[in-house]
């Protein structure tokens, strides 16, 4: 069983930064899609960025040139950067992850969230205008 643990969530105005953490409970990331999916209250979650096993990633067009996701290998962890917050970005933000899908980038959009099977607890991002 994966386990998955989300951090770096806060309140931040908008044209601000943060970066999102998630650890996982073991090596995975040369197996397994890996994404961030955020939630905002009232609507679907979506699929926001994707990598692959090798580290190729992939964006919703709302986010891209605005969010970067990378891995570590050596401290299993996943990062989404976020520069240039807008209101609009406000949400719940999960990690998630999936090993038997082939094109990772299955999950951007709201119908990603039912190709990734493992799941964090969530972070909350809130930027406010």
């Amino acid at each position: 069983q994966v386990h998955l643990v989300e951090s770096g969530g806060g309140s931040v105005q908008a044209g601000g930064s943060l970066r999102l953490s998630c650890v996982a409970s073991e090596y995975i990331f040369g197996s397994y899609c890996m994404g961030w999916f955020r939630q905002a209250p009232g609507k679907e979650r979506e699929g926001v960025a994707m990598i692959d096993r090798h580290g190729y990633p992939t964006y919703l067009d709302s986010v891209k040139g605005r969010f970067t996701v990378s891995k570590d290998n050596a401290r299993n962890t996943l990062y989404l950067e976020m520069n240039r917050l807008k209101p609009e970005d406000t949400g719940l933000y999960y990690c998630a992850a999936e090993r038997t899908i082939t094109q990772c980038s299955r999950g951007l959009g709201v119908r990603g969230q039912y190709e990734y099977y493992y799941w964090g607890q969530g972070t909350q991002v809130t930027v406010s205008s």
